[in-house]
């Protein structure tokens, strides 16, 4: 069973765990996020933070993975972008077809952005919420 927690991230704790987690399930492909800035989430497999979740950046640990835990993360993320009055979200993957399906899964779709964020090969995905 899992349950997942939004999360105080000007706690040091918090915040140390949110980077390890982001280096095991990213390692050096991105950068290290500003976690002190917008919201974030845990997922727990009993006591043990498994996966996290921040607004367009999602990351599970590879036993974990499988099991909607992506998607049920983004069902938050989504969730708190509407109440605070977000039009869409925008997000990316980079060879990782587990995550782009995911992504269709979920409703967003592909898009091209005015600026580039991320490598050559990065597919750029955007979910519209209203």
């Amino acid at each position: 069973m899992y349950r997942i927690r939004i999360v105080d991230a000007s706690d040091d704790d918090i915040v140390d765990t949110l980077a390890d987690l982001h280096q095991s399930t990213f390692f050096d492909a991105a950068p290290l996020p500003k976690f002190q800035l917008g919201a974030w989430w845990l997922a727990y497999h009993g006591a043990e933070p498994v996966a996290f979740a921040g607004i367009s950046r999602v990351g599970v640990l590879q036993r974990h993975r499988g099991r909607d835990l992506q998607c049920r993360l983004m069902r938050v993320m989504e969730a708190r972008a509407r109440r605070i009055g977000w039009d869409s979200i925008v997000s990316d993957t980079t060879y990782n077809p587990v995550s782009a399906n995911n992504f269709i899964r979920a409703g967003y779709r592909l898009f091209e952005p005015h600026v580039p964020w991320a490598w050559p090969h990065t597919l750029y995905w955007r979910k519209r919420l209203r």
